[in-house]
């Protein structure tokens, strides 16, 4: 569970004094810097923006083509297709591949930049692909992050003509003072007047936009402290590439390497109003810029006390990057950064690999001199019914606090968890919440189960239990234990060790899904069942060493469940008593400090005498209750009406097995006849125990039964004739996949023995 006395604050002053501290580390090596580049521009936050921080969304637009003419070939023009109309007001330049051959006759020319009637180069450059296009692309270096680098190889000037408010600035000429968007139709028209707009067709883009509010995001050059990343990059793309770090699932890797391999500087600076100030200050005399861990008190260059210090913050992931070692007293080598550094796991989402997980592995290796965790488990991401994110603006978020105050959190953890396959993303359903309230009750009413039949002084929960006190001894008696007994010790230890492998694999749905099997199905409905056999006996001994077992069973599936019911299983535990069974360092005090349960050792199978022939016969004898249930349903027989049932047993039953099929059965007889002959109208079904028999006589309407099942029967062929002319078809077979015609063939399978079953009950009514 989490330790909330380390609780922390993006503002608290040991993580300001950490941001300072590496801030000024990365300074003094060269890492940090402040210069004038490319960055990514909101114009409504007025702030300048990481690529990460730009969210790309796939648009329809535009692409139009427009002509600019040649100078001193009259009559030439080369043509340029841009998505950005507005930005040629500030091209500098026009440039093709130098080897394309079409513009041989180009090369050291100019053209003359329509609307602007500026005259500016013609360059050859890679930028431009032969292959798209007309193969000639406008070159705005204070524009596009490309036209830039372009402009830095051929020295062009940076002409800005849109400012940090998305309005043309004065150097857009005619269109000065236009919003961006009102100057590009503005733009647009006169190109059409003047004859140059050739063509415009339909675009497909992945137009970028700001993170926080949406605004199409404006490339602008803007003076910015920047990381040097790349060398920063190099032992984090090895610790994964070596195996150090393992990503989980592993596919996440691939995307990875793709961003660390491609990484560009970060820009880390920020103008809004708040986070961490950059630990900068300029003076206001020679205009040195004095970088320090605390704040100056003249310039050292000029001995100036005018400094003031920089008014930009820092990228809020400045902070987040040192969160490993950080939040542990770093820069002090504190106990605690001794004891905990590195952690083994980190639990987070994919869609923050590169914000957090990639920048805490570089600081890691940078500050520590070591990796920050060993294990990266990417979750899914939780999403509506529609595969849609959740969206405060689509309003298809459920609010945690209104389904915890309707269903619980146990039940909304463990529902969650449970329908989270490794890798995969989630999609939102209100019934896997109330799945998990489901669960959460019936953990409780076993529990409750158990306490009734204690002798605790609660009227029993099954009616003819006796309410008398059994004592309980702390020991399980092997010499006492029944069938049932064993098995559900099987089953537990089966649990455990599934538990263990889901978690090592990080399947942690798998291990719900464990749970579910375990509790659910196999401890109470079968088990606990099946020990009211003993309870309504009069045999004190067995009664007791039952409740030793059900003890034994409860008090490892609530440590099993506690990472996903952490509530209610601290709850239980001392609601329960088990508590007081353990010393206060082994969960006296709380649960979480009780052990871990570990599978049952050959000491322990020995001891208790365990065998797989044990859980063989039990698996053996619930078939036959399953299989006399479904001949009670067939026989369309209510399953609270008291009925006789007979077996001719393949192997000897002891006394308790007898019964327990009695009381699953619900039947008023369960007679065990190794010589029985069936008489008329008489239901069998053949068991691995055995042959069970129904006698129908005087419990049904022979006519009326009969009719129904013929109806049925004719259903059952209907539905199982569709299938076989499905796989009686070449165009099917062949063509769909193996899955989809495993699944055919199945379902044939299932309603041909729907089919035999109830041919077998019409022939017990007819026979």
């Amino acid at each position: 569970s989490c330790d909330w006395s380390r609780e922390r604050f993006t503002l608290d002053p040991g993580l300001s004094r950490a941001v300072r501290e590496v801030f000024v580390r990365l300074y003094e090596k060269g890492l940090i810097y402040r210069g004038e580049y490319m960055v990514n521009w909101c114009p409504r936050c007025h702030t300048a923006l990481s690529d990460l921080e730009v969210v790309h969304v796939e648009t329809q637009g535009k692409l139009w083509h427009i002509r600019y003419p040649v100078q001193g070939l009259e009559g030439r023009y080369v043509t340029v297709a841009t998505t950005r109309p507005e930005t040629m007001l500030g091209d500098t330049a026009v440039a093709i591949h130098p080897d394309d051959e079409r513009y041989r006759d180009l090369h050291g020319r100019t053209v003359l930049l329509p609307l602007m009637r500026r005259e500016i180069p013609v360059i050859c450059d890679t930028l431009a692909d032969p292959e798209f296009g007309t193969g000639v692309v406008k070159v705005t270096p204070a524009h596009d992050l490309n036209d830039f680098e372009a402009g830095r190889r051929h020295n062009l000037p940076r002409i800005k003509v849109i400012d940090e408010n998305g309005a043309m600035t004065a150097q857009a000429g005619p269109y000065a003072g236009l919003d961006r968007f009102e100057a590009r139709r503005r733009v647009l028209a006169d190109l059409a007047a003047r004859g140059l707009l050739e063509k415009t067709e339909d675009y497909a883009l992945n137009l970028g936009t700001c993170q926080r509010c949406k605004t199409p995001v404006e490339p602008l050059v803007s003076t910015q402290w920047f990381v040097s990343i790349k060398p920063l990059a190099e032992k984090a793309i090895e610790a994964v590439e070596s195996g150090r770090i393992e990503f989980i699932p592993a596919n996440w890797s691939k995307t990875y390497f793709e961003w660390m391999n491609n990484i560009r500087d970060w820009c880390i600076s920020r103008q809004l109003w708040w986070g961490h100030r950059i630990p900068a200050w300029h003076c206001a005399e020679c205009h040195e810029v004095v970088v320090a861990r605390e704040a100056p008190a003249v310039c050292p260059r000029c001995g100036s006390a005018r400094l003031e210090q920089d008014t930009d913050v820092l990228d809020t992931w400045f902070s987040s990057w040192l969160w490993p070692f950080a939040t542990m007293g770093w820069p002090e080598q504190t106990p605690t950064l001794k004891a905990f550094y590195p952690t083994t796991d980190l639990v987070t989402g994919p869609d923050i690999i590169f914000f957090w997980v990639a920048r805490m592995i570089m600081a890691g290796y940078e500050f520590m001199g070591d990796l920050p965790f060993q294990n990266v488990y990417f979750t899914g991401i939780i999403r509506d019914k529609q595969g849609r994110k959740m969206s405060k603006s689509l309003g298809n978020s459920p609010d945690p606090l209104d389904l915890i105050a309707k269903f619980g959190a146990d039940a909304l953890r463990f529902g969650t968890m449970r329908s989270a396959p490794l890798g995969q993303d989630i999609l939102f359903d209100e019934q896997n919440v109330e799945l998990g309230r489901n669960f959460c009750n019936k953990l409780w009413n076993a529990c409750r189960f158990r306490q009734m039949v204690g002798g605790t002084g609660v009227s029993p929960v099954v009616s003819g239990v006796s309410p008398e006190t059994f004592e309980v001894q702390a020991e399980i008696d092997p010499k006492l234990l029944t069938s049932d007994d064993k098995w559900i010790l099987l089953k537990l230890d089966q649990a455990i060790r599934e538990m263990n492998t889901a978690f090592a694999d990080y399947k942690f749905s798998d291990a719900t899904g464990t749970l579910y099997r375990f509790f659910w199905s196999e401890y109470c409905d079968w088990y606990v069942e099946a020990s009211k056999a003993v309870f309504f006996g009069n045999d004190a001994a067995r009664k007791a060493n039952t409740l030793a077992v059900i003890d034994f069973v409860l008090s490892h599936m609530l440590r099993l469940f506690h990472p996903f019911l952490p509530f209610i299983t601290e709850e239980l535990w001392h609601g329960m008593g088990y508590a007081e069974d353990m010393p206060e360092n082994q969960g006296g005090q709380t649960i979480m400090f009780a052990p871990w349960p570990k599978p049952l050792d050959d000491d322990f199978k020995s001891h208790y005498g365990l065998t797989g022939q044990d859980e063989k016969y039990i698996e053996a004898r619930n078939e036959l209750v399953t299989q006399g249930r479904n001949l009670r349903r067939t026989a369309n027989i209510a399953a609270s009406k008291k009925i006789k049932f007979i077996v001719k047993p393949a192997r000897e039953l002891a006394a308790h097995d007898v019964e327990v099929l009695k009381l699953l059965l619900n039947a008023e007889a369960f007679e065990v006849s190794a010589n029985y002959q069936p008489g008329k109208n008489t239901m069998t079904v053949r068991a691995e125990l055995g042959d069970l028999f129904l006698p129908l006589e005087g419990l049904i309407d022979k006519e009326a039964e009969t009719a129904r099942l013929k109806k049925e029967l004719e259903k059952i062929e209907a539905e199982a004739a569709k299938v076989e002319q499905k796989l009686a078809n070449p165009n099917f077979t062949q063509k769909v996949p193996a899955n989809v015609l495993a699944e055919h063939k199945q379902r044939l399978a299932d309603w041909q023995a729907k089919g035999d079953h109830v041919k077998s009950a019409l022939a017990a009514l007819q026979g």
